[in-house]
């Protein structure tokens, strides 16, 4: 079972180095991490994934809850969360098959953000799903790049 967390932490030099480190000194492993400020330039959001059953989620929560530079954490629920990714890919293009990569890009809401003789770059966002799928439609064509950014959430409604 995948578990999305959201933790609060202060805004300083080595917090992500000991987040880091209590999970891979724990054996548990990140399956995607994303860092960014809030609103407080003070603190700063961790949106982690990490697989694993409700033991290991309270584990991790144990854990995280014990650092100095953790404010607050959040389990979010799918139903409680509003969560997105960010995929940026280079798609590899002929004359024959430009259209139909064009084509997919409307269907799917991406974004062509850069337009070479060969290669398009292509942008898109959304739940993880949408992700999935539309690489798996864009691989016939030769994906030669692609950057993610792994999951970002936030609750439906405040706490």
């Amino acid at each position: 079972m995948r578990h999305t967390i959201s933790v609060l932490v202060e805004n300083k030099f080595g917090v992500l180095t000991r987040i880091a480190g209590m999970f891979s000194g724990r054996g548990f492993n990140i399956d995607t991490l994303n860092v960014g400020p809030t609103l407080d330039p003070s603190t700063s959001r961790m949106t982690i994934v990490v697989q694993g059953d409700d033991t290991v989620l309270e584990q991790v929560t144990k854990q995280l809850n014990k650092l100095v530079d953790v404010i607050h954490i959040d389990d979010f629920h799918d139903d409680e969360v509003v969560e997105r990714e960010l995929l940026l890919m280079r798609v590899t293009v002929t004359p024959g098959n430009r259209t139909e990569v064009m084509q997919l890009c409307d269907i799917f809401r991406a974004k062509i953000v850069d337009v070479q003789h060969e290669v398009l770059g292509i942008e898109v966002t959304g739940n993880e799903s949408k992700i999935q799928k539309f690489l798996m439609l864009m691989g016939k064509f030769g994906i030669s790049e692609l950057s993610r950014t792994g999951r970002v959430a936030l609750a439906r409604k405040p706490n």
